[in-house]
């Protein structure tokens, strides 16, 4: 089979590479690439463990093709931070303890910021919503939801 030479971003760098017509983003990312901060939870959609921003766009990558990629800018997890700092967003789910076992932090915090990008100052009601797709079976939401929403106005400049 033929291998599709693909030229894409990634969290700013641009990279190429070859893959097979069928292979998912998250296949590409994790084992091509080596970015396993992404996670694989379902390989359908449903969990929200492997969500990347494409183009500004929240996506699961296990539901998108590594082809699809030609030309895009994909965001993951390793570009959330600099390498001087945390993201806010990194730093307020360590101060509500918003993870446990981590698996499906990740996609929450790629999640969390697709959504502060589009919405700076949401609502508990519409983080809520945006993050139903994101599973968790350790934290439960509340703590989670918490920390979006202290890492929302952090970033506003907001006083507490």
């Amino acid at each position: 089979m033929t291998k599709q030479h693909v030229t894409t971003s990634i969290n700013g760098d641009e990279i190429e590479f070859l893959c097979e017509t069928e292979q998912t983003l998250l296949d590409i990312l994790r084992d091509e690439l080596q970015f396993i901060g992404t996670k694989e939870g379902c390989g359908s959609g449903d969990c929200g463990a492997c969500s990347v921003i494409v183009d500004g766009r929240l996506v699961c990558a296990c539901l998108m093709l590594g082809v699809e990629a030609q030309g895009k800018k994909i965001e993951t997890i390793e570009g959330i931070a600099t390498k001087e700092e945390l993201h806010p967003l990194q730093q307020k789910f360590i101060d509500h303890a918003a993870l446990q076992c981590g698996f499906c932090t990740p996609g929450f915090l790629v999640a969390s910021k697709a959504l502060l990008e589009k919405n700076p100052n949401p609502t508990e009601t519409e983080v809520r919503y945006w993050l139903a797709g994101n599973l968790c079976r350790c934290t439960g939401y509340d703590k989670i939801v918490r920390a979006v929403l202290d890492a929302a106005q952090e970033m506003r400049g907001a006083s507490a």
